[in-house]
């Protein structure tokens, strides 16, 4: 039953075209559809096309003057005058938007190659990088801009190049912080820890999952910058300060306004074609914006292809699981084992609070172990302490986490190590969140988010990966995988997010799952499916799996061993028969004592029956 009602949440008829492709716009065609993208791209388009055919379309070259023609009017010849020097107009308008719009382009592009990479740097990794680069924009950002042109002019000379390289340097403090703001705000989001323990490289996170966020203000960024940019060119050569030999619109407004009485079109065709193209760069950035985020999300093409077998083939070079079971068979070798472990939190009065004091416990292959207790005693702290997903001011104080024989935290060491542990998430540790719908990255499909840990942890082919992720998603229970593979997180109910980062967990052939409360967010039919597949996963895969929770009917159902947490600490860990029949703390007594199950239901607080008239 809940199988087909998550169905009906995605089965809704789409339309598609011949090929079964689904029908979407791509960004293009909603620039194109929306009235405010039209008007820029025209505008854009025809300043751009005269300044690449300047040199054909302009009757004459930039400087040269026929002295007998001064501040002519427009003629058949000189079709919008010429200047005080019998310069043709025309010309030096289409030769003026080669070098203006260029220095434009050469600021922002500075301004972007300084301010992007360190605002994407000291926003996601903060630290020591990030209190320098604020440091030194915070330098930039009081230095006077209009002298520090003007310094540079008198030292280099009036080159209009040096001058936007300097420019573009000024500004890119504006970058930086717009950077940063936007990657603070979604580096601590789920989906880019998903991505984390995926097995993703931090470049590859930035690249795919952050980057998203703030290409948007970017771009309107951008677009503002190259107005200013013309602006201010514009504006250092209207006072004299440019290169008289070069002809620019900020050279011909100085030109114009010289002669505003006699000739005043000279200064209106500048002025007109420096309004028009800041205002086709803000219409273009908007609708940009737009179709961007706004619109509908570019489709990935569907293969038709065919599922082949009961189960995903293990990845080559990696020996089967059962193999390194038997291996380990008959030793005192275990697949995790935490010693001792303490995390702690240091406090402003130089103090730590350990959140996790003194916790030991072992993991073997095949086996699911609960850690239960009630919020705030540090089950999920123990759990990322073993994925690598602790805060930055996180300390390990105590202790040590081997997986596989092999430490991740050394006893000794205050961080997790994080070489250590790129090379097992996603490839040997996997995760199954809390939130599923948090989890998933808005801006890319399902099929997406799960095809690219395989193509990178594996090494397979995309076809091979796609094939994988559509066999997962059978495995899982869904009922129509390609609809689903090709759906975007919100076009999917919160069940069938949960069997979908369950299948990603799966993917790679993990030894180890740590799920975090998989069920709180799902209805009660949907927990107890999601369960079932939890126990038939592990019995055919053979993996070992933490499950962390605050529910012992959960525990009873699902886990072989488990371990009750109160305060930080371990109250009380053995088989899940013995604590539940048998519990010797008190505190697990009373979490016992708080299930529903052999309670007498209370009465109703209004009676079914109804009371006599009077």
């Amino acid at each position: 039953m809940s199988d087909s009602v998550e169905t009906a949440a995605v089965a809704a008829p789409v339309p598609t075209g011949q090929s079964g492709t689904v029908v979407r716009s791509t960004v293009m065609r909603r620039l194109i559809r929306n009235p405010m993208g039209i008007a820029s791209l025209v505008i854009l388009g025809s300043i751009a096309l005269l300044a690449i055919f300047a040199p054909v379309l302009a009757p004459f070259e930039e400087n040269f003057a026929n002295i007998t023609k001064t501040l002519a009017p427009a003629d058949s010849v000189n079709i919008l005058g010429t200047d005080s020097a019998g310069r043709d107009t025309w010309s030096r308008l289409l030769f003026g938007a080669q070098l203006t719009l260029l220095s434009a382009m050469l600021c922002a592009g500075v301004a972007i190659a300084i301010g992007l990479p360190a605002g994407l740097i000291a926003g996601y990794y903060a630290g020591k990088f990030e209190a320098v680069s604020n440091w030194v924009v915070s330098i930039l950002m009081s230095l006077p801009g209009l002298i520090v042109l003007l310094t540079i002019r008198a030292a280099f000379g009036p080159s209009v190049w040096i001058s936007m390289i300097a420019f573009g340097v000024l500004i890119s403090p504006s970058y930086f912080r717009l950077t940063r703001t936007a990657v603070q705000s979604v580096r601590n989001e789920l989906y880019v820890d998903a991505a984390r323990v995926s097995g993703l490289s931090d470049w590859s996170i930035i690249a795919r999952h952050i980057f998203s966020v703030i290409r948007a203000p970017i771009i309107i960024q951008t677009a503002a910058i190259a107005g200013v940019a013309i602006a201010i060119q514009s504006g250092l050569e209207f006072l004299g300060l440019g290169d008289p030999t070069k002809a620019t619109w900020g050279v011909m407004l100085s030109e114009g306004f010289k002669n505003v009485y006699l000739t005043p079109t000279l200064l209106f065709w500048p002025a007109l074609a420096m309004a028009l193209t800041i205002g086709g760069l803000v219409l273009l950035g908007n609708a940009i914006r737009d179709a961007l985020e706004d619109g509908e999300k570019i489709r990935h093409r569907k293969k038709r292809a065919t599922l082949e077998g009961t189960t995903a083939a293990p990845a080559a070079g990696r020996p089967s699981r059962k193999a390194v079971a038997a291996v380990d068979a008959g030793t005192e070798h275990h697949l995790v084992k935490v010693t001792n472990l303490g995390v702690g939190y240091p406090q402003a009065d130089g103090s730590v609070k350990k959140v996790v004091d003194d916790v030991s416990f072992h993991v073997d292959r095949g086996e699911i172990l609960g850690i239960v207790g009630e919020s705030g005693s540090g089950k999920s702290q123990t759990a990322f302490s073993i994925l690598g997903l602790l805060p930055d001011n996180a300390r390990i104080v105590g202790g040590a986490i081997q997986f596989d024989g092999s430490y991740t935290v050394a006893p000794g060491e205050e961080r997790v190590n994080q070489d250590r542990l790129s090379k097992l998430r996603g490839k040997r540790i996997s995760y199954i969140p809390q939130e599923p719908m948090s989890n998933l990255d808005p801006a890319f499909t399902i099929g997406y988010q799960l095809v690219t840990p395989m193509v990178r942890v594996l090494g397979i082919s995309k076809e091979e990966a796609r094939k994988r992720a559509l066999k997962l998603l059978t495995d899982v229970g869904i009922v129509n995988p390609e609809r689903t593979f090709s759906a975007y997180p919100h076009e999917v109910s919160g069940g069938m997010a949960q069997r979908v980062l369950i299948a990603g967990a799966i993917s790679c052939e993990p030894d180890l799952v740590i799920a975090d409360e998989p069920t709180t967010a799902l209805d009660v039919t949907v927990q107890a499916d999601v369960l079932d597949l939890l126990r038939e996963l592990q019995q055919r895969l053979n993996i070992g799996i933490i499950l962390v929770t605050h529910n012992f009917g959960v525990v009873a159902d699902l886990c072989d061993r488990v371990a009750v947490m109160q305060n930080g600490r371990l109250v009380e860990e053995g088989s899940v028969r013995d604590i539940l029949r048998n519990p010797k703390e008190q505190y697990t007594q009373t979490l016992l004592a708080s299930m529903l199950e052999g309670k007498t239901p209370m009465s109703m607080l209004v009676s079914s029956q109804k009371e006599p008239v009077a």
